[in-house]
């Protein structure tokens, strides 16, 4: 199917790989229907990927795998806000962070507060909020993620 976007220009997407967010997305609630896009031309993952609405051109939030910034970045949730997407594993779990970047890349952050959650399996997704009391909305990640890509050879 042929999609447009704003900041990628009309793009010819693989019907599997549509995810479906049933509640949206905080601020985006309206938007239902998302894919992953990379900024290769691999179609691999990268250090920062974009969550494109499919519903709305113009959105497409940067995101981020957990991993990269946290070793061990684990959200306190309780199971049945996850039930809606289906059966988790460790196989079919994805988990990302959105990132929010100022014009001062230095001030770069990521709300570990509200990790997006989706089942590769049934292309499910939602965003929950973590019960953790130390995970935060803003938190800084420049370092890091200059770290990872350095590491990656970006």
């Amino acid at each position: 199917m042929l999609v447009k976007t704003k900041h990628f220009g009309e793009i010819d997407l693989d019907e599997n790989k549509v995810i479906t967010f049933e509640d949206g997305i905080i601020g985006f609630e309206d938007c239902k229907r998302y894919t992953i896009l990379y900024n290769n031309e691999e179609g691999n993952s990268s250090t920062i990927s974009w969550l494109q609405s499919l519903d709305t051109p113009e959105l497409a939030l940067p995101v981020i795998s957990p991993l990269s910034v946290m070793s061990d970045y684990n959200p306190i949730i309780e199971d049945d806000v996850l039930n809606p997407i289906g059966e988790l594993t460790e196989e079919n779990v994805i988990i990302l962070l959105t990132l929010s970047v100022p014009s001062d890349v230095a001030k770069m952050t990521v709300n570990l507060k509200a990790p997006l959650v989706i089942n590769a399996d049934t292309k499910k997704g939602c965003q929950i909020i973590a019960e953790n009391p130390d995970y935060v909305i803003k938190y800084n990640i420049y370092e890091q993620v200059k770290k990872s890509k350095e590491a990656k050879g970006e």
